[in-house]
């Protein structure tokens, strides 16, 4: 699929020696083989946490079109359990033993680990690099004019996935876009057997759990505007607020009224139930569209999480994640002509083939359901936020996965579950209430 795959026998250069003459930011990739000694030449290793999501298998697609376009480099793929990933990260970067490249989240998370991570704009092709989405969030301070920590993989949406065939029987044409609207469509599918809403783990497995910040990003659009959020990491909003105490709660009884199914904390492989129609709407990301639209077909749609007292305006779309370059990396050179074969149409063609969104600008998604998702913004007036976990700090997230899990549950009270959040907050060092 490599553009430079049918170079004629004799004159062929590899990808990499192609880009060695290049000069990016004032530096010549060529150079960067005097700056490090490869302890394995020729070979770079790459870390992620996906798990069995289309993002590891569009990753893995990718790195084959690199081998093929570049033969005289290998790279090692490794799959790192995703609960403890940044740990496992962090760790290896201290005994000597971290990857060249590593799948890293952006916003606060980039800037957590920027310690560890390469500024990535003097060493990528800027006029490139320019055409890729979701950069500020990538970069130190939010500001695209200062160090690049990440490139991003795809444009990410959290969203809910629906059952079409089911919500009709139930007299829904379209899905619910308000509190009332999904309190009436619960109520109708129960009575006819059906699970309306169905909690578990999926197939990235960031714990054992149902993953809360897919629900609260909503959650939190329906107490303040997104251009307040900040407000949540600097401390000008409290986590007890009475507006985010009232949506979470209005969320704690969907499972307390029967909403859900009821073993939200055990329940597993919710992505191949839901295709199997045991439920009718599921909450989930983009990156298991695909898999989910290979079973259902055009029974399968998507929405944003109606969790607002008004008809929902909002939907969360950013480039989440992406690949960084380690600063301790042994071979630089290797590793930054991945990532510039990254942004290449070939490998922009192979992310859309695998089901995902493109991040650079000019490549669209192959699968017909997200021009639903596109035209909330570009012609239904929606306004697209943040993931709410690249907003807060980490720590946050970390207490959040606990506590907001337990309360959905009713093994916690809201309240007590908001509080533990202001504590963490309140236990932050100084430096991080930002």
């Amino acid at each position: 699929m490599s553009r430079h795959q049918n170079a004629p026998c004799g004159s062929r250069r590899s990808f990499r020696a192609r880009l060695s003459g290049l000069v990016f930011g004032g530096l010549a990739l060529g150079a960067l083989a005097g700056a490090t000694a490869p302890a394995d030449a020729g070979t770079i290793t790459i870390w992620h946490n996906y798990g069995t999501e289309v993002n590891a298998t569009a990753l893995s697609a990718v790195v084959a079109a690199f081998e093929k376009a570049d033969p005289d480099v290998q790279v090692k793929v490794v799959s790192q359990p995703a609960d403890n990933y940044f740990a496992l990260l962090t760790a290896a970067s201290i005994s000597h033993s971290a990857p060249d490249i590593a799948v890293m989240w952006t916003g606060v998370w980039d800037l957590k680990y920027a310690h560890l991570l390469a500024n990535l704009r003097p060493l990528l092709p800027a006029n490139t690099l320019d055409q890729m989405k979701g950069l500020r969030w990538a970069s130190q301070d939010y500001d695209t004019a200062k160090a690049l920590y990440v490139l991003p993989l795809e444009d990410q949406f959290y969203i809910g996935f629906y059952n079409k065939d089911l919500l009709k029987k139930v007299g829904f044409d379209a899905p619910p876009r308000s509190w009332s609207e999904l309190t009436d469509a619960c109520q109708k599918l129960r009575a006819m057997g059906v699970d309306p809403m169905l909690y578990g783990s999926d197939s990235q497995a960031l714990s054992s759990e149902f993953y809360p910040f897919y629900d609260l990003s909503y959650l939190m659009a329906g107490a303040y505007p997104a251009d307040q959020w900040s407000g949540l990491a600097d401390g000008k909003i409290p986590w007890t607020s009475q507006p985010i105490a009232d949506q979470l709660q209005k969320w704690a009884d969907l499972h307390k009224n029967g909403c859900t199914n009821p073993d939200v904390l055990t329940t597993s492989d919710i992505l191949t139930k839901f295709a199997a129609g045991k439920a009718a709407m599921i909450v989930d990301g983009n990156w298991n569209l695909q898999q989910l639209y290979d079973k259902m077909g055009s029974s399968l749609g998507v929405f944003p999480l109606p969790f607002s007292n008004t008809p929902t305006k909002t939907v969360v779309e950013l480039p989440g994640d992406g690949l960084s370059l380690l600063k301790s990396s042994q071979n630089k050179k290797d590793a930054i002509a991945f990532l510039t074969f990254l942004m290449s149409g070939d490998a922009q063609k192979i992310l859309a083939q695998s089901g995902l969104v493109p991040a650079r600008e000019g490549y669209a998604a192959s699968n017909p359901l997200y021009a639903d998702l596109f035209a909330l913004t570009e012609k239904d007036g929606f306004t697209a936020v943040p993931m709410i976990d690249n907003v807060i700090q980490p720590p946050l997230v970390d207490v959040g996965q606990r506590v907001l899990t337990a309360a959905f549950a009713q093994q916690m009270t809201v309240q007590a579950a908001l509080q533990k959040m202001q504590d963490a907050w309140n236990n932050l060092p100084a430096d991080q209430k930002h």
